[in-house]
């Protein structure tokens, strides 16, 4: 059973964020009763927006991590928080949120508490050494199989930011050990490969708002099979697109 259910939000005016269709569309609610939910969407699409959203309504830190606000650097614009609605099933025993673009700061955030004399742990939940002092794939992946736990909500704003695809592929098989301890994932995504996780829910974001799509009716998909069945034919393509523009 899925921790978060669905949600739903009031339209608080025609300025941003409540201007972007998507947003619009949550006054017919979003169910959200799947382990796992992607969204995707082109950048702009309300996919991040919505995401944050929930995971202020929710108490995470509005950066990345869990519901403490202590590492919070900066502050983010999370305007929607407010007007949205969370119908909760039972309450998850662990929880994070990572927003791919702050992750730096949240990095310098968990080195200041290791330095602290009755905070620090060794680092243990984060493969042992400070994140700072692995590549940023190696970093993500860390938390990822250090941090996550079972029994968890998990708000992951692109998470294949820092992940080769065979490090991609080895966070699916996270994911999919995680799911089975009684996780739930809401993930906004442009990876093909994540978004070919079996059973999830797929939201597509557009101007037309919020559709239930699958995986092989995602454009995510299908730019990537054609680019791949043909790399010489779209390259061709595209440059000659572009050289005639000039």
């Amino acid at each position: 059973m899925p921790f978060l259910h669905d949600i739903t939000a009031e339209i608080g005016g025609d300025h941003h964020p409540f201007d972007i269709p998507a947003v619009r569309s949550l006054t017919n609610g979003l169910t959200l009763d799947k382990k796992i939910t992607f969204f995707v969407g082109e950048n702009g699409s309300g996919k991040s927006t919505i995401l944050e959203a929930i995971a202020d309504k929710w108490g995470f830190s509005k950066e990345s991590g869990n519901r403490s606000k202590s590492h919070t650097t900066r502050e983010y614009d999370t305007r929607l928080a407010p007007f949205l609605r969370i119908r909760r099933l039972e309450r998850p025993l662990d929880g994070f949120f990572l927003r791919a673009e702050s992750f730096y700061n949240f990095a310098t955030a968990m080195e200041d508490l290791e330095s602290e004399e009755y905070c620090g742990n060794g680092y243990a939940n984060y493969g042992g050494k400070s994140l700072h002092n692995q590549s940023h794939g190696e970093a993500f992946l860390s938390l990822f199989l250090n941090r996550f736990d079972g029994h968890g909500l998990f708000l992951l704003d692109e998470p294949e930011a820092a992940l080769s695809p065979a490090r991609q592929m080895a966070f699916l098989v996270r994911l999919h050990q995680l799911i089975g301890d009684h996780s739930q994932f809401i993930i906004a995504t442009h990876s093909p490969i994540i978004l070919a996780y079996p059973g999830a829910t797929i939201y597509q974001f557009d101007e037309e708002g919020i559709t239930n799509t699958t995986y092989k009716e995602t454009q995510h998909y299908d730019l990537t099979r054609r680019f791949l069945q043909d790399p010489d034919h779209m390259m061709h393509q595209l440059l000659k697109e572009d050289d005639e523009e000039h």
